[in-house]
C-alpha cells in the first residue's frame, strides 16, 4: 500500500514541478509575443509531405500548465481518495497516459499526428469510464466512445480533404474551394468531444467513472479538447460560410437544456456535469461571435473551479457512505466544514459572483453578448440559461449543504487528510485570484469599454438574484417529490436525448445486426460458403460413390457372366 501511495505522490510532485516551471515560460513567451514551432519531416509523397510538428505558443504552454496543475492537486487528491483501490498503479498510470494525450492535442498543430492525443483521450478515457467493472459503467463507456468515435471519423475525414491543400498544419489554414466541408467535419468533431447538442447524453453518463478521473476530465481534459480544437482552427472556420450562425445556435441550446436539466437531477455528481456541459455551452458561444481570448479565459478559470467542485463533492460522496442523491443528504456544514467552504466558493464562482475567477470572465462574455448585434430572442435564452445556472447551484448547496439532517451522520473521517486538504486549498486559492492573474497576466487579452446603460449593466446581476430567488421557491418541493411528471421527465432525460442516444439506437442496431447475421452470416454466406461447400461435396462423393459401388457390381457381374459362357 505504501508503494501505491507512493506512486500516486510522485506523480502528484512532477505534475506541480511542471506546472510551475512551464507557467513562467508561458509568462515570457506572452510578453513577447513569441512562438516557436518544431517540425520534423517524416515522409514525402509527390507535393504532400507527413511531418510531426510541435508548436509552443502562449496558448499551448498556458493551456498546458493549467492541465499539469489540476492533474498534481487530483492525483494529490487520489492519494488518499483511491486508498482503498488494490489496483492504484493501475489507475496512476491510466490518468498519467490521460494527461500525457491532452499535452499531446495541445502541442501538435498537424492533424494526423493530432490523432495521438485525439484517440488517446478517446480510449483511455475509456478505460477509466469502466475502471469499475459493472454494467452500468460498461453501458456508460460504450456510449462514450462511441458517440467519440463520431469526431474521430470526422478528423479522419478533414485529413483526407486536406490533402489537397498539400500540409495538414492546422495554424497554417487558408481558404481553399472544399472550405466548407472541412469546417464541417472540424466543427461536428469539436461538437463530439465538448457533449453539443445532438452528442450530449455521454457527458452525464461518463460520471461512472473515479470521481478524481471526473474532475480531471470535466475541468481541463476530455471536454475542452472539442473547443480547444475549434481555437486552433478558428482563422480558418471564421471565414466559413454560416459558421458562427450555426455554432452560436447549437451552443445556446445546449446551454439552455442543460441549466434546465440541472434543476430537475437529483444525484450530485450529474448535477455537477450538466453544469460543465452549461458552461461549455458558454465557451462556444463567446466563440461563434469571435472573442478567441476571452473563451481562452472562461476556459482557464472553469477548468480550476470545476476541478474544485469535483473534489469537494467527491469527500461529500466519499464521507457519506457514497450516497451521491441529494435528497439523502444534509447538514453537511457542521460535519465537513472545510470541503464545504471550498465547495461554496466554487459555486459563487460558477455562477459569476463579483471578485470571484468567474465573474471576470462570465460577466464580460454576457456584456459583450448586450453590445453586440443579436436578436433579441438569442439574449433572452442566453440569460435565462445563467438564471439556471444560478438555481441549480443554490438547489444544491440547499438541499445538501443546509437542509435538515435526513439521516445518521456518516462523517466519521472528517477532515483530517493532509493531502486531500491540501489539495482542495490549492484549487481555492486559484478559485479566487486566478481570475484577475489570467485577465492581467496570462492572457494577451485587453477587453475594450462598453458603454452600456445602467439597465443593461445591471441585467447579469437581476438575472442571478432571479434565479436564486427561484431556487428559494422551488428547492424544497423538487427535492421531495416523488412522482416523476411527464414536464420533469422530459426535462431530466435532457430532452429525451439520454433516451434517443442509447436505447433506440441500440435496439436498431441489434435488430439489424440480428437480420444481418440471420440472412447473410447464417443466410447465403452459408449456402455460398464453408457449409455450402461442404454439402455440395458430400453430395457428390456420395453420388460418385453409389456411381463406383454399381459400376463395380455390374463389372463384377459381367465378369462372372463372360467367365460362364467361356465355360460352356
Amino acid at each position: 500500500m505504501f508503494k501505491k501511495l507512493k506512486a500516486c505522490a510522485v506523480s502528484s510532485t512532477f505534475l506541480l514541478m511542471y506546472s510551475g516551471i512551464l507557467v513562467p515560460i508561458a509568462v515570457i513567451f506572452i510578453f513577447y509575443d513569441h512562438s516557436v514551432i518544431l517540425e520534423w519531416k517524416i515522409i514525402q509523397i509527390s507535393s504532400c509531405f507527413m511531418s510531426f510538428v510541435m508548436i509552443f505558443d502562449p496558448v499551448s504552454l498556458s493551456f498546458s500548465g493549467v492541465v499539469g496543475l489540476i492533474a498534481g492537486c487530483v492525483m494529490m487528491f487520489s492519494s488518499s481518495y483511491m486508498s482503498h483501490d488494490p489496483f492504484l498503479s493501475r489507475f496512476t498510470w491510466l490518468v498519467m497516459l490521460f494527461v500525457l494525450s491532452m499535452n499531446l492535442l495541445i502541442f501538435i498543430p498537424s492533424l494526423p499526428a493530432l490523432l495521438l492525443g485525439w484517440d488517446g483521450l478517446g480510449i483511455i478515457s475509456f478505460v477509466l469510464v469502466i475502471y469499475y467493472q459493472n454494467m452500468k459503467s460498461l453501458s456508460a463507456g460504450m456510449l462514450t466512445v462511441l458517440a467519440n468515435r463520431v469526431g474521430d471519423v470526422m478528423i479522419l475525414i478533414s485529413i483526407g480533404l486536406l490533402v489537397l491543400e498539400g500540409h495538414w498544419l492546422i495554424v497554417c489554414m487558408w481558404d481553399f474551394y472544399m472550405s466548407a466541408w472541412v469546417g464541417f467535419t472540424v466543427v461536428i468533431a469539436g461538437m463530439t468531444k465538448s457533449a453539443q447538442i445532438p452528442f450530449s447524453s455521454w457527458l452525464p453518463a461518463a460520471m461512472a467513472a473515479p470521481t478524481p478521473v471526473s474532475a480531471l476530465v470535466h475541468s481541463s481534459t476530455l471536454v475542452t479538447a472539442g473547443v480547444f480544437l475549434l481555437i486552433r482552427f478558428f482563422n480558418f472556420l471564421a471565414i466559413v460560410p454560416g459558421f458562427n450562425h450555426f455554432l452560436l445556435f447549437i451552443s445556446v441550446l445546449t446551454l439552455l437544456m442543460a441549466g434546465i436539466s440541472a434543476n430537475f437531477e437529483n444525484d450530485l455528481k450529474k448535477i455537477i456535469a450538466l453544469s460543465t456541459l452549461s458552461q461549455l455551452g458558454v465557451m462556444m458561444m463567446s466563440l461563434s461571435v469571435g472573442m478567441v481570448s476571452l473563451t481562452l479565459f472562461h476556459l482557464y478559470t472553469h477548468a480550476l473551479f470545476k476541478a474544485l467542485l469535483f473534489l469537494c463533492v467527491g469527500m461529500i460522496i466519499h464521507n457519506s457512505s457514497n450516497t451521491q442523491d441529494i435528497r439523502h443528504t444534509g447538514f453537511l456544514f457542521c460535519q465537513a466544514p472545510l470541503t464545504v467552504s471550498c465547495l461554496n466558493i466554487a459555486n459563487l464562482s460558477l455562477c459569476g459572483a463579483p471578485f470571484l475567477s468567474g465573474f471576470y470572465s462570465k460577466d464580460l462574455i454576457l456584456e459583450t453578448f448586450l453590445f453586440w448585434p443579436m436578436s433579441f430572442l438569442m439574449v433572452l435564452l442566453i440569460f435565462m440559461a445563467t438564471g439556471m445556472t444560478a438555481a441549480y447551484s443554490v438547489r444544491l448547496s440547499f438541499c445538501s449543504l443546509w437542509a435538515p439532517m435526513k439521516g445518521p451522520s456518516y462523517h466519521s473521517k472528517k477532515e483530517f487528510d493532509p493531502s486531500v486538504n491540501w489539495a482542495v486549498m490549492i484549487l481555492t486559492s486559484f478559485a479566487i485570484t486566478s481570475g484577475l492573474l489570467f485577465q492581467a497576466v496570462f492572457l494577451d487579452f485587453k477587453p475594450s469599454v462598453y458603454l452600456l446603460p445602467f439597465s443593461l449593466k445591471s441585467l447579469t446581476t437581476l438575472v442571478i438574484g432571479l434565479g436564486v430567488l427561484f431556487a428559494f421557491l422551488m428547492w424544497d418541493s423538487v427535492s421531495s417529490q416523488k412522482n416523476v411528471g411527464s414536464s420533469q421527465f422530459f426535462c431530466s432525460t435532457m430532452w429525451f436525448l439520454a433516451l434517443i442516444s442509447t436505447q433506440p439506437l441500440t435496439k436498431q442496431s441489434m435488430l439489424l445486426g440480428t437480420n444481418i447475421m440471420k440472412s447473410i452470416d447464417m443466410g447465403w454466406l452459408e449456402i455460398l460458403g464453408g457449409q455450402g461447400t461442404w454439402s455440395m461435396s458430400k453430395m457428390s462423393s456420395f453420388l460418385n460413390q453409389k456411381v463406383q459401388f454399381k459400376a463395380f457390381n455390374f463389372l463384377i457381374t459381367l465378369t462372372i457372366l463372360w467367365l460362364m459362357i467361356l465355360q460352356f
